[in-house]
Formats: structure tokens, sequence, C-alpha cells
């Protein structure tokens, strides 16, 4: 079982911002912002690249929460970007996807 998985079981703690029946936005531990926010589904889907019709809501959804966390955190109106990781190349190390929320300062595109 993956990390995201024991932690919407409850068997990991995390802190917690945003909770529904699907799905579950909490602070990342290694944060690479100010504000750095894991937004995943319930379900376990393990990588962006397996998104098929059956589940093409997923990516919308997450960003719906990504919107209502970003107001909830007050980076609404200065800005805050939003992060798929897919595969081993794009830097993804938990294979459950996941959408990286983040802000609280001026954010700089590093290659």
């Amino acid at each position: 079982m993956c990390i995201f998985c024991k932690i919407v079981n409850g068997d990991i703690p995390a802190d917690i911002v945003y909770e529904d029946e699907k799905y579950m936005a909490f602070k990342d531990i290694k944060p690479k912002a100010p504000i750095h926010i894991l937004i995943i589904p319930k379900e376990h889907i393990e990588k962006l690249a397996d998104i098929d019709d059956v589940s093409k809501n997923v990516i919308g959804d997450m960003a719906i929460i990504a919107n209502k966390v970003a107001k909830q955190l007050g980076i609404d109106k200065t800005g805050y970007r939003i992060v798929i990781n897919n595969g081993p190349d794009a830097g993804q190390e938990v294979y459950h996807i996941h959408m990286h929320l983040l802000g609280g300062k001026k954010l700089i595109f590093a290659s």
C-alpha cells in the first residue's frame, strides 16, 4: 500500500486542509514553497498517464479543490502554481496521482 493510501486510511497522520468523500488535501512534509499542499484522490490511481475515460474527471475535480484551498489559505489573489509530475523523469516520487499546490511567495520557474 502506498504512503498516500495509508494517509487516506488514517494509518499515517497528515496535516489535512481539505477532505471530502473522494479527495483529500494536506501539507507536504518537504515543502518547496511557504504553502505546499498535496491534493489526492482517495482512490488509488498511480500516475497521470493512467487517467482514462472512466477517471477523466479526477483532474478537473483536483483543480477545483486547488482553487478552494488557495482561497482558504489566502493565495487566490496573489497567485499559485499547480503541478502534476508523471513518472521518474518528471520527479514523481509517490506513485499515487497527486497535484502540488504551491504559493505564498513569488515562484520562479527553474528547469
